[in-house]
């Protein structure tokens, strides 16, 4: 089986550790590993005439997998070659899942290539949801995929208060709630490590700077940028929770990594992240950490709070994680998902 994907320039950049980055690299691995001739072509995101080239270059009759960051805004480019190719839009998040853009256009061409595909391959059950809610796709169409997780062995070791949060540091990613929060718990013992890119939202880093240094926290609060490999292993090995205060997520692939290194998670309940947290493996007992409502630093400090102050409630959740660990999904069966989409 051949299998053209299309994703966008920098994807295989170690220092480009995006969640649809890894996502692009780990399937593109996976299904060579299975058997698959895959042939990559990498396009800058929002070059439509180098996109037009590369997908006409394409033999009739082939599959195609393309990154919906470079799919979803050139529905004039693709469209006319839907008809000859057996085109699959893997789509990490719709243009308008962020809820923090109302983009009429975006969307327009959105909808359009997703009719036009042969399939589209989404992260989670929420956004296929969204999809079919919004873009009225036929439901047979739509595939899931979720991000795999390696799980990782870690020792025992005391529970510190050590928080970690892991993502772009943007205003989606909702790190200034999480500050926010922490002003509520200046007599607590925590330091907290915000790691992700400083260069996406360099306005809204200096909004975060300023309430740190504001708070006195600069000694507290860390902003390493991004971290990969060793370092961003190490992180969360050394983590004793992490804090995902997103305002939106199609999935959360920080969280998943967090469990399978043994870490319970805090949590806003938007988009996907409860279906990343998960449930324990029985269905009883406490979830692998706890999830709060988003925009809500208050309920975020009582959580962090509760983390902080209970020893025995720590100790509940790390056992909860031991649970969910046996439920997360590898990346062999994202691979897998993957593949029967694209034969379906």
């Amino acid at each position: 089986m051949r299998v053209h994907v299309i994703v966008p320039d920098g994807f295989d950049d170690p220092g480009q550790p995006t969640g649809g980055n890894v996502y692009d690299r780990r399937v593109c691995a996976g299904l060579a590993a299975a058997g698959w001739e895959v042939r990559v072509a990498t396009v800058a995101v929002g070059a439509r005439d180098g996109l037009a080239r590369v997908v006409a270059a394409v033999p009739d009759g082939d599959s195609v997998l393309i990154d919906g960051l470079i799919a979803s805004p050139a529905a004039a480019q693709l469209r006319p070659q839907a008809g000859r190719l057996r085109m699959t839009v893997l789509l990490h998040m719709p243009v308008a899942a962020d809820g923090l853009r109302d983009d009429a256009e975006a969307e327009r061409s959105e909808r359009s290539v997703l009719h036009a595909a042969t399939g589209v391959v989404v992260t989670s059950d929420w956004t296929r949801r969204q999809i079919l809610a919004r873009y009225a796709v036929p439901a047979a169409r739509v595939h899931v995929a979720r991000p795999g997780a390696d799980r990782i062995t870690t020792q025992a070791r005391p529970v510190r208060g050590r928080l970690l949060c892991v993502g772009v540091l943007s205003r989606h990613k909702g790190q200034d709630l999480l500050v926010e929060a922490l002003a509520a718990l200046a007599d607590r013992d925590w330091y907290c490590l915000l790691a992700g890119s400083l260069d996406r939202d360099p306005d809204f880093v200096a909004v975060v700077r300023a309430r740190i240094a504001q708070l006195g926290y600069q000694h507290r609060v860390q902003l390493s940028g991004i971290l990969t490999g060793p370092p961003l292993s190490q992180a969360y090995t050394t983590a004793d929770l992490l804090v995902a205060p997103s305002r939106a997520e199609t999935y959360g692939m920080a969280v998943t990594e967090a469990l399978a290194h043994g870490v319970p998670v805090i949590a806003t309940t938007v988009g996907g992240l409860p279906e990343a947290f998960g449930a324990p493996a029985d269905g009883t007992g406490p979830g692998p950490g706890q999830l709060v409502p988003p925009e809500d630093p208050v309920a975020l400090a009582a959580a962090l709070g509760d983390w902080l102050d209970d020893e025995s409630y720590r100790h509940r959740l790390r056992a909860a994680v031991r649970q969910r660990q046996l439920t997360l999904p590898g990346w062999e069966q994202t691979t897998q998902q993957i593949a029967a989409a694209l034969t379906a």
